[in-house]
């Protein structure tokens, strides 16, 4: 037996050979077509699952079912307390499937088994718990209006937030049972209904997540689950009549598709999207420091992060002390399977995505930029790019400017802090950044100029369930996380009584 490796438990491997459906009114049924898609390990590129490959057909028997449950008020109807126990009741039980739920996570998505445990299970279940309270907590206020007509008439005025309706969680493959928990939860505390459409890559948890939802006692049409292409299914949900409430985590390309299909039904949406986020080092780093919130805030999960700090940029000062310590621990890093416990650095999501970041590394070294580290695909089975290190590249350069989503760290020096404000800013992007200083004054005079949703000092990457998180610019309409997004799911409705 190998120490090092995690060993499969049975029931992971059962629920790999099921004949996977889509959840549909608490069941599992085929797609309409018949049609299936093939699921892989990134880790060897081998066939480990499939799934129901939903069409148009398929998108409107979902959304009909959520849109009954929601109808008859199987789970709006609820007091908010049976609401808030219930959902308590699923972070047990999604507690008592955690290491199923995390090995399933690995095998498909290819993260280390780690970060599977700490984040997508252990982080979730928390965030459940936080949720499940906000359902017992939602409200309005009152207005002492003016109306002056009729003479004499005395108004008594409020507000009530309502359940929006039917929500379609759409969510990508870099986080996948974390990000369908951030989507579902909020909807339900709000007392939605909810169509989760997780990504073609990574299904696997999702559907789990559905079987154990209805486990916990959310009643049957209250979660659905659709599998299916983007392009297809992803596009007719979006565009679906019956949703009220689109919530879409992906690239900022296919936010904005999704955000046009959605308002021609004048449907409500919220985008969190792509980021290329900088890290900005000031001249008194602590330089061990600096090195290892690169690593962390840079190569977790492979840089498969929207939110990864992929831009270094360092005070001339101590540029070359961080970039050589930075090569040094890229080129010491194991590289392994998702389930081997000492691996480091754990394959891409897929094929397409580490062509597609070698690509970027190419287009790299054309416009003129010095391989520090790293630089291209390693040679294992699987889907692996080795951690890289890029050096010398334009401000303008593809590399600068463009996400790469994968374990690349581009790095650049400035002399001034206005210069690496000014450079930092300098993107279409604003999803989060990072700085890094022990100067009181400058950390606090410089984070209102940073253009970015979240803004991390000394650190880069932790999330909290009570701090809102989205991004400016082109990376995203609405926060997700706290107060904001319970209310994201609902509609505010104003009352005035004449008395």
């Amino acid at each position: 037996m190998d120490h090092n490796r995690v060993v499969v438990l049975d029931a992971v491997n059962t629920f790999l050979l099921r004949e996977h459906g889509l959840l549909v009114d608490g069941k599992m049924v085929a797609a309409q077509s018949g049609q299936r898609s093939e699921v892989r390990n990134p880790a060897t590129g081998q066939v480990i699952a499939s799934v129901a490959d939903g069409n148009e057909q398929d998108v409107d028997a979902v959304v009909q079912s959520a849109h009954r449950a929601f109808s008859a008020g199987v789970w709006s109807g609820l007091r908010p307390a049976e609401r808030e126990r219930i959902l308590l009741k699923l972070a047990d039980v999604l507690e008592a499937h955690a290491e199923e739920l995390a090995q399933l996570e690995t095998l498909n998505q290819g993260k280390s088994i780690h970060i599977s445990r700490a984040i997508e299970v252990g982080a979730s279940i928390e965030f459940v718990r936080y949720m499940a309270g906000w359902a017992t907590k939602l409200g309005g206020e009152t207005m002492d209006v003016s109306i002056p007509v009729p003479p004499g008439t005395r108004y008594t005025a409020y507000t009530r937030r309502q359940p929006v309706g039917v929500v379609a969680g759409i969510v990508p493959w870099n986080f996948p049972l974390m990000i369908a928990i951030w989507k579902m939860v909020p909807a339900l505390a709000a007392g939605c209904t909810v169509v989760l459409k997780p990504s073609t890559e990574t299904p696997l948890t999702a559907l789990r997540l559905g079987e154990l939802a209805l486990e916990a006692g959310i009643p049957p049409g209250v979660v659905n689950v659709l599998t299916g292409r983007g392009s297809r299914a992803g596009q007719a949900l979006a565009g679906h009549p019956l949703v009220s409430k689109v919530s879409f985590t992906g690239s900022t390309e296919i936010g904005k598709t999704i955000g046009h299909t959605a308002i021609d039904n004048m449907t409500r949406f919220s985008l969190e999207l792509g980021g290329k986020n900088p890290m900005i080092m000031l001249g008194d780093v602590d330089v061990d420091k600096a090195i290892q919130g690169a690593l962390m805030g840079g190569f977790l999960n492979q840089g498969q992060v929207c939110a990864a700090a992929s831009r270094l940029y360092i005070q001339r000062s101590k540029f070359n002390q961080v970039v050589e310590g930075l090569a040094a621990a890229a080129n010491s890093m194991t590289l392994g399977s998702g389930m081997d416990l000492n691996a480091q650095v754990n394959p891409l999501v897929s094929a397409r995505q580490q062509q597609s970041v070698c690509r970027l590394i190419d287009t790299a070294r054309s416009e003129g930029a010095s391989i520090l580290a790293g630089g291209g695909a390693a040679d294992l089975p699987g889907y692996f790019v080795k951690p890289t290190i890029i050096l010398n590249a334009a401000q303008h350069s593809t590399i600068v400017r463009e996400e790469v989503f994968g374990p690349v760290l581009v790095a650049l020096p400035f002399d001034h802090p206005d210069e690496a404000i000014a450079m930092a800013n300098d993107s279409r992007y604003g999803l989060a950044a990072s700085l890094w200083t022990n100067d009181l004054s400058a950390a606090m005079n410089l984070v209102p100029r940073i253009e970015a949703g979240t803004v991390w000092v000394n650190t880069h990457i932790p999330l909290d369930p009570s701090l809102p998180f989205g991004g400016f610019k082109q990376s995203g309409i609405g926060r997700e996380f706290g107060r904001g997004a319970v209310e994201n799911f609902t509609e505010t409705k104003s009352v005035c009584i004449a008395h």
